[in-house]
């Protein structure tokens, strides 16, 4: 291999590495103007005072929301969102919550095109959650 081809592939390789790390920041500097369009991220104690007021709604698998979660929440996984948005009532606040917040913040936005606007989401999300929670017996 010669010194030019050497410094070629090194110099491919670093622009690669480049365009990736603007990639993902883009990305998520894209994300954080759409979360703070579309909803708001809320905490714990935000979330306890509203949810009898509001639609509670777990994004996570069944087998995950069935081994536990919040207290007075319905299962809508994220993966079936599209297909039963329409089981929300637009009239009414949404808090979503999920593991962590990546599914919540994308639901948001996903449910903001559809034109619901009272978009909360968990912000720790589940994994944090001190308050009652519910589980099924045999999981």
């Amino acid at each position: 291999m010669t010194l030019g081809a050497a410094i070629s592939a090194s110099f491919i390789f670093n622009v690669i590495i480049i365009l990736f790390v603007v990639y993902w920041v883009g990305n998520q500097l894209y994300l954080y103007i759409q979360r703070r369009r579309v909803g708001k991220e809320i905490t714990e104690e935000v979330f306890n005072k509203g949810m009898r007021k509001a639609q509670i709604v777990d994004l996570r698998e069944p087998k995950d929301f069935d081994s536990g979660h919040i207290l007075g929440a319905r299962n809508l996984p994220y993966s079936q969102l599209t297909q039963q948005y329409t089981d929300l009532r637009a009239d009414l606040p949404i808090y979503l919550y999920d593991q962590g917040r990546t599914l919540s913040t994308r639901a948001a936005i996903k449910l903001y095109r559809k034109g619901y606007r009272n978009l909360y989401w968990l912000k720790k999300g589940y994994q944090n959650w001190d308050g009652k929670t519910k589980s099924k017996k045999h999981v």
